[in-house]
């Protein structure tokens, strides 16, 4: 299952917006991911109402390493993730929800709070591997990410 729903960045002020379309499509998760987390992946979005995203066969080194690092921060997790978004939480969740999962499956405690880390980098991820895909695809990415 694509999961295209969710993302943000904890340390700076969420800029939240609901839809990117272009060379991809999908729609940033709610409350979790920011409009211009495809920054993350080397290529600073275009603003005033939308951010523009541009990559092309130039960036995908950058684009490659954000997909690592996502890996690494994610380690163990993102199979657990996939898990939860394939069983529990495919039509739909919420952080305890998850909280609940990623419990029983660790033998940790995780609160609500606590699970938005994991969901940050894992939607990041998702976000990396359709940009990653789409310039191997078309040897180019161009979307805009709507912000609110």
């Amino acid at each position: 299952m694509m999961v295209e729903k969710f993302v943000m960045n904890v340390e700076r002020k969420k800029k939240m917006g609901r839809y990117y379309n272009g060379d991809i499509e999908g729609k940033f998760w709610f409350a979790v991911q920011s409009s211009d987390d495809a920054d993350y992946f080397g290529v600073e979005g275009q603003r005033p109402e939308t951010l523009e995203y541009y990559f092309d066969d130039g960036d995908l080194p950058k684009v490659k390493e954000g997909i690592k690092n996502c890996e690494n921060c994610l380690g163990d997790y993102k199979k657990h993730l996939d898990d939860f978004f394939n069983t529990d939480g495919e039509k739909g969740y919420n952080e305890q929800m998850l909280a609940d999962f990623l419990n029983k499956k660790t033998k940790k405690s995780y609160t609500e709070k606590g699970v938005m880390f994991y969901l940050e980098w894992y939607a990041r991820l998702d976000l990396g591997n359709k940009i990653h895909d789409c310039i191997k695809e078309r040897g180019q990415c161009h979307f805009d990410a709507e912000l609110c």
